[in-house]
């Protein structure tokens, strides 16, 4: 496997970012050696606030999150999934399965030793996430899904097939303004360079190209089976359990109602519609994210 590395150089100063980089190696089952970036802020005695964030962001989605929350005494942990941020990048589009990204995180959730964490995951973050819960479900205090999913090759909104030929398509990525396209707010030009910082050319972009074709949509796809085994467990998953989706995101508009439906931690919890927000929720509504986070995990102590 062909592993790519991002320059340091390319994640100088990014705006409201002062955070120190932390990694983890993990192996591939070829041996070939990966190294996941993540933050860690905060006092380290304090139960961690797991962000994690999906396509084709990176743990930036989270600055003003991460700010909030450690100035309230939290620790927030935010890694960058393999493929994106600060994380090493394979080289070619079938160095990547859902599974093998399963498996990165899972190995590093173990090397980082975190318990009675809180997990907040949308997009890819949730797909990931979720498996994680079920994987570890000792591990999890509580949960918080924001516009994501686990789809067991069920079909797929309008809304995802265009973002699905539109990703497989273009000629060349343009991943900050992808994220800004996801945002009722604009973003300012600092901002999408930030997003695009993990990326210097084209061949960078192998994972980000290639997650929209690997979400299990159709029964033919890849773990589907997997996903059926974790969403057993989810359903039998008492801790708290919170739905936060936006009300301005097509892909994964009404995707709450499962978790509501299937998940019993759900029963009796303050589900939450983020208004004036789009897919990238955390830029829009990053104070009222941190609040609902602290909220929680305050009153489910």
């Amino acid at each position: 496997m062909k592993i790519l590395r991002t320059p340091d150089a390319r994640f100088a100063n990014p705006p409201d970012f002062p955070f120190a980089p932390h990694y983890c190696e993990v192996r591939n089952s070829d041996g070939t050696t990966l190294r996941i970036h993540y933050l860690d802020e905060g006092p380290r005695e304090a139960d961690p606030v797991l962000l994690m964030h999906g396509e084709p962001s990176w743990s930036f989605l989270y600055r003003k999150i991460v700010a909030s929350l450690v100035a309230r005494g939290h620790r927030v942990v935010a890694p960058d999934l393999v493929g994106f941020g600060r994380s090493d990048k394979p080289a070619e589009q079938l160095d990547y399965t859902f599974e093998r990204h399963v498996r990165w995180m899972s190995d590093w959730l173990v090397a980082t030793r975190l318990t009675d964490i809180t997990l907040f995951c949308q997009d890819w973050g949730g797909l990931i996430g979720l498996r994680l819960v079920a994987a570890f479900p000792e591990k999890f205090a509580r949960v918080v899904v924001a516009n994501t999913g686990l789809p067991t090759g069920e079909g797929f909104s309008a809304a995802f097939q265009q973002w699905l030929e539109f990703s497989q398509s273009i000629p060349v990525l343009p991943v900050g303004q992808i994220v800004g396209m996801g945002c009722k707010r604009g973003l300012s030009e600092a901002e999408k360079a930030a997003y695009d910082a993990p990326f210097p050319d084209e061949s960078f972009k192998t994972g980000a190209r290639r997650f929209p074709a690997l979400v299990p949509i159709t029964p033919q796809h890849g773990s589907v089976a997997e996903n059926k085994a974790a969403w057993k467990v989810l359903e039998n998953f008492r801790k708290p359990f919170l739905t936060a989706f936006s009300d301005s995101d097509p892909v994964t508009k009404g995707g709450e109602q499962i978790f509501q439906q299937r998940v019993p931690g759900t029963k009796g919890q303050k589900h939450v519609t983020i208004t004036g927000a789009g897919h990238f929720l955390q830029e829009d509504k990053p104070d009222e994210i941190a609040d609902l986070l602290h909220e929680f995990i305050a009153s489910t102590k």
